[in-house]
């Protein structure tokens, strides 16, 4: 895939990165849904990506970091930083760039957390609040998760 170039909402922070697949991801937790007044929606990112400008990051949760302009306050990644297997892994916000990453709507977060009103058309992988915290729980084998 193509990298693609993206900005914030003031402009203060562009950020390049390469979509790992074009699939987009929407998440409904309550995080999410308080951080973007919405639900975050995201496409995964190939390492290397690149940020530049006024940018902040919170410490969310015992796994995982956000982003976001210290300007205007865009949101920009969600970023694990748990160990194991998925610690790196970093979803865009897809509304950073013009064109949302080209991909389609696969797959929903914490499906039992959306509030009735949220809808999309068509059908997609749906996780509820404790098949994605399972993701997160230390394996019997440490932490490889």
């Amino acid at each position: 895939m193509n990298a693609l170039s993206g900005r914030c909402m003031c402009g203060a922070v562009t950020i390049t990165a390469t979509p790992a697949k074009a699939s987009l991801g929407a998440c409904h937790c309550d995080m999410c849904r308080r951080w973007t007044s919405s639900m975050l929606i995201t496409f995964p990112a190939e390492p290397g990506y690149t940020a530049d400008g006024p940018i902040r990051v919170f410490k969310s949760s015992d796994w995982a970091e956000r982003a976001f302009c210290g300007d205007c306050g865009s949101a920009l990644w969600y970023r694990i930083t748990a160990p194991g297997e998925m610690h790196g892994e970093t979803q865009i916000a897809a509304g950073l760039f013009d064109d949302a990453a080209g991909g389609d709507l696969n797959l929903e977060l914490y499906i039992d957390r959306k509030p009735q009103g949220y809808a999309f058309a068509g059908d997609r992988r749906q996780m509820t609040e404790a098949e994605v915290m399972a993701m997160f729980a230390p394996s019997e084998q440490g932490d490889s998760q």
